[in-house]
């Protein structure tokens, strides 16, 4: 998986319209190997981005978990954990 789409279910607070909309514009750059698609495949290329956030919200909006949410905060410290730590080996 592409490395800049982050985990977005179960945060508090709930992950907003526009992070969903960028992880989906980050899996469609992915899949299609476009950063900006040319002016022949913009529209092809946003309905794609328009309908993975759809997909995405819809998803988001149906999860069921017991799990207490997370603290984004937290996370990201872990993650800049993780991150040091894999500098550390090298």
């Amino acid at each position: 998986m592409c490395r800049n789409i982050h985990t977005l279910y179960n945060f508090e607070p709930p992950a907003t319209d526009e992070e969903i909309r960028d992880a989906a514009l980050q899996y469609v750059r992915k899949i299609s190997g476009f950063n900006k698609p040319s002016q022949a495949n913009g529209e092809a290329f946003e309905r794609a981005v328009d309908e993975v956030t759809a997909a995405s919200a819809r998803l988001l909006g149906s999860l069921v978990t017991s799990a207490p949410p997370k603290d984004r905060e937290a996370e990201a410290a872990k993650a800049r954990q993780r991150w040091l730590d894999r500098q550390a080996v090298v």
